[in-house]
């Protein structure tokens, strides 16, 4: 797996989890496509077993373009692998994404924040979005890269490299 470049240090970080260190990292490749470069940061101690319960910041460094719709249908798809989602829930979530991530193109970074007990916060390329005050949202959301249930193990793994058990 190719490693994602080298500079972990991003000032939205600072501002929003200052004493975040960089965790894990990996690429996702699908059908040897490069997608995007992936990395996450915590705060010392973090666990992988109880990430829901602690703040986190997960970045995707886009490596190709997608447009909202396609990244709000796919997350949708992935997160019903950890839950039963109704229809009515998946629209209602489907929109919200809708109003805070934009289309993407090559060299996009979009960091999600998950703020336990809150929800979920996005930035674009160092830009605050907006967020999403749905703690439900915001577990199955990061679940799609950290939840056993993921679609990508290899990717979990390697984002939870520094993770305690």
């Amino acid at each position: 797996m190719a490693q994602p470049a080298t500079d972990d240090t991003r000032a939205e970080l600072q501002q929003v989890l200052p004493q975040a260190q960089l965790v894990g990292k990996g690429r996702l490749t699908v059908w040897g496509f490069q997608v995007y470069d992936a990395r996450l940061w915590a705060n010392p101690g973090f666990g992988a077993s109880s990430f829901t319960a602690q703040p986190l910041a997960l970045e995707l460094a886009y490596l190709r373009g997608f447009e909202s719709q396609a990244v709000a249908e796919r997350s949708i798809t992935e997160m019903r692998r950890s839950a039963s989602i109704s229809d009515e829930q998946a629209d209602k979530w489907m929109a919200a994404m809708a109003r805070v991530l934009p289309d993407v193109k090559k060299g996009d970074r979009v960091m999600g924040v998950h703020s336990p007990g809150v929800g979920a916060s996005f930035w674009m390329n160092g830009k605050p979005l907006g967020e999403i005050r749905d703690t439900e949202f915001a577990r199955l959301f990061f679940g799609i890269w950290l939840a056993p249930t993921t679609s990508e193990p290899r990717l979990r793994t390697a984002l939870l490299a520094g993770a305690a058990p």
